[in-house]
């Protein structure tokens, strides 16, 4: 297949720090290159791909201190428009400002949904442009939408086995909060969750500006105990270590997390994920195996000595077997075939079958005049 991958600009692909997106896309890239398809990715000019790169700006966005990407992404799909006939399927990775612009393609496009979708400034789109096919990469982040979109399906998540290597051993010994400081990820629940246990924890994360306050005024002040090393934001090498040689991933969110791309990476390092039971929680962890799902402070504060007794290799072998890029792809792919399949059967329909009707300004549909009844 011939297939149009329409990155977020904001990062490159794959992001060189944070970007959960950005690097997703990158997966799904190098994983449908591997399987032999035609890509070509529309990203930032220093992404890094085996597929066609179409470079639609010289760096990612933030890199270059854009604040409003919107009219960088418009120029964006503009191109992809223009070059719309080159492709057998167009897949966006972002949220909704391609509706519009690709409604009279809807039979080849698929739009993945990576953010939360329980904000209510969205909704009007996703009830006027219906026809759009949509990925969850959860079944719990579809429960805020209309009744009436257009599920293709739930993906969840993959990444390349050799992406997070296996670690039989956390030589560690401590506690890992990885991603980003803000309040719906709850650092202080990691930071309680380690003080009550007597464990050490390290937090490798950024701070966005949005969430200097709450750095300022709760969490740092929290950093300065004994058992709690703030790092700071690090790259995909030092992540390796920093996940592998952990005796648990802390997860203790408070939100709706559309997935939680981390946990998958720490169940690839064979390190188990102590979760609260928030969003997709629990259709990635499995409960005893892969990790500990928690309903309190109490239980998380448990779990951090039930996950030193669980079985590293049985937290990788659940990894291999639901979270590989491999797996992730081979579902992408099979919403591609249908759509084309779908795409292939409306153009083999006999003319006749079609009846159109026109549209009056109210609304109410009406037989359409044949065209030599038309005036003039």
């Amino acid at each position: 297949m011939r297939i149009a991958q329409i990155a977020p600009l904001s990062e490159a692909v794959p992001p060189k720090f944070y970007g959960g997106t950005e690097r997703v896309v990158s997966w799904i890239t190098e994983e449908l290159v591997r399987q032999g398809h035609d890509v070509t990715l529309f990203a930032s000019g220093d992404s890094e791909t085996s597929a066609k790169l179409a470079a639609c700006t010289p760096e990612g966005l933030r890199l270059l201190g854009y604040r409003d990407h919107t009219a960088s992404h418009l120029a964006m799909l503009h191109h992809v428009h223009r070059r719309a006939s080159e492709f057998d399927i167009l897949h966006f990775h972002i949220d909704l400002l391609q509706y519009p612009m690709f409604e009279d393609m809807n039979h080849k496009c698929v739009t993945t949904m990576h953010g939360r979708l329980d904000v209510p400034d969205f909704m009007p789109v996703y009830r006027t442009f219906t026809g759009m096919p949509l990925v969850s990469i959860s079944d719990n982040q579809r429960l805020p939408m209309p009744p009436n979109v257009n599920w293709a399906s739930t993906i969840h998540h993959g990444l390349p086995a050799q992406n997070c290597p296996y670690y039989p051993e956390a030589k560690g010994g401590y506690l890992a909060f990885l991603g980003r400081i803000s309040p719906e990820k709850r650092p202080d629940r990691a930071i309680e969750m380690a003080i009550r246990s007597g464990t050490p924890l390290k937090i490798a994360a950024k701070v966005d500006k949005a969430d200097q306050d709450y750095w300022d005024e709760v969490i740092e002040p929290m950093t300065h105990h004994p058992l709690v090393e703030y790092i700071g934001e690090i790259n995909e090498e030092q992540k390796k270590d920093f996940l592998g040689n952990a005796i648990a991933l802390a997860f203790p969110i408070d939100w709706p997390e559309p997935f939680g791309l981390v946990m998958i990476e720490a169940m690839s390092a064979g390190t188990p994920v102590i979760a609260f039971r928030n969003g997709s929680v629990p259709e990635v962890i499995a409960d005893g195996v892969s990790g500990v799902l928690c309903n309190s402070m109490d239980d998380a504060v448990a779990a951090v000595h039930k996950v030193k007794a669980m079985s590293r290799a049985g937290v990788r072998g659940h990894f291999e077997t639901r979270f590989t890029a491999e797996c992730m792809v081979k579902k992408y792919v099979a919403v591609y075939e249908a759509l084309l399949s779908r795409s292939a059967d409306v153009i083999r329909l006999p003319k006749a079958s079609f009846k159109p009707h026109a549209v009056d300004i109210n609304g109410s549909s009406r037989p359409a005049m044949p065209a030599a009844a038309m005036p003039a």
